[in-house]
């Protein structure tokens, strides 16, 4: 299997053709316009699809929290969108030809991207692996689900599959995550989308990427990458929750280039020589020619014998094949051997 379906007809596979989704996170600042502008210059860079982030100040912190926090509660609604303007930004989306989803934190919200916006996946944030009534709410809506592993070990990743298949939803994409802004590069762990490929043969893999740089999602499609989830903003020097790691658009569309080419160039395991390459053979390898002048009749010893370029006359490898073998013409030094020029084995 290993293969899904997204419902913007797209297919995942473990190294098939990467879903570049831009990450929107907070580094619209909570405005409309430029939420617009961002879908614009992800759809330009080549990303298949945008992604937001569905909260409110009810579905994300706890009253606790607030009153500890008290600032945080601002934050939150300053920097999230309501249903209206989530739903202007998905007619926008459909306008422009880029595909919309969006990460839900409560049931209403997994409803309305669902029911509402028809988004192609659900977006399960790291932050919910563990949260299994959740993650049964959505299984049950049977649309696929992106999900996300940060801050999880590899008994709640089991936890967390059996949860969503138990619900008879087996449209799961599985993403490699660390959940730091930016990590370091040796906990980065890229060979964890191998071991998760081991663990979970019937899914396919992808990288959701919170480093520095674009190095890093072009490798993981090497490894069989399916979907790269990277953060996007306009302007990475403005001050704001993440937006410090985030890439911008001209960086995007070197990401999303380089790896579509890479994963072009992976091809196949089977060797195949190339027509070209055959062709090749002629110029660039080396056939037999002699050391010496020799006459017809002359028996060839091993001595008589090298190889050198052009490729058009007896391999090289054949050279054991020529020795005792009679000349039926003169063939001068350095010169090739064609293959009508020797006869059987002298007896």
């Amino acid at each position: 299997m290993s293969t899904i379906r997204l419902n913007d007809s797209t297919e995942l596979s473990n190294y098939g053709k990467p879903y570049i989704v831009a990450e929107m996170n907070t580094s619209h600042f909570g405005k409309i316009e430029i939420a617009k502008k961002m879908v614009a210059a992800a759809k330009k860079a080549g990303c298949n699809c945008v992604k937001f982030q569905s909260w409110t100040t009810e579905s994300l912190y706890s009253k606790t929290y607030y009153d500890e926090n008290p600032i945080a509660k601002r934050f939150v609604k300053g920097f999230s969108f309501s249903e209206e303007q989530l739903k202007e930004l998905v007619e926008y989306c459909n306008k422009i030809g880029i595909s919309f989803s969006s990460t839900p934190y409560s049931k209403k919200e997994v409803d309305f991207l669902v029911d509402e916006c028809n988004v192609p996946f659900i977006k399960v944030a790291s932050m919910d692996l563990n949260n299994h009534i959740f993650l049964k709410y959505i299984g049950n809506k049977g649309v696929p689900i992106v999900l996300s592993t940060g801050m999880g070990d590899i008994e709640e990743i089991r936890d967390a599959i059996k949860v969503i298949e138990n619900t008879g939803n087996e449209n799961i994409c599985i993403l490699h995550c660390i959940s730091i802004y930016p990590p370091e590069l040796s906990t980065i762990r890229l060979n964890n989308i191998v071991g998760l490929r081991e663990e979970f043969p019937n899914y396919p893999i992808g990288f959701s990427d919170h480093s520095i740089g674009i190095e890093m999602p072009i490798a993981s499609v090497a490894m069989g990458s399916c979907l790269i989830e990277k953060h996007f903003t306009l302007d990475k020097s403005k001050i704001g929750m993440d937006n410090q790691v985030a890439t911008e658009p001209k960086e995007m569309k070197q990401l999303v280039n380089s790896c579509h080419n890479v994963q072009i160039a992976l091809g196949g395991k089977e060797r195949i020589v190339l027509k070209e390459e055959l062709e090749k053979r002629k110029e660039m390898r080396r056939s037999i020619v002699v050391t010496r002048d020799l006459k017809k009749g002359d028996i060839i010893s091993l001595n008589d014998l090298d190889v050198k370029r052009p490729g058009t006359g007896i391999s090289a490898d054949k050279i054991y094949d020529m020795v005792g073998k009679i000349l039926l013409n003169d063939v001068n030094k350095d010169c090739l051997i064609q293959i009508n020029e020797g006869m059987n084995k002298n007896v």
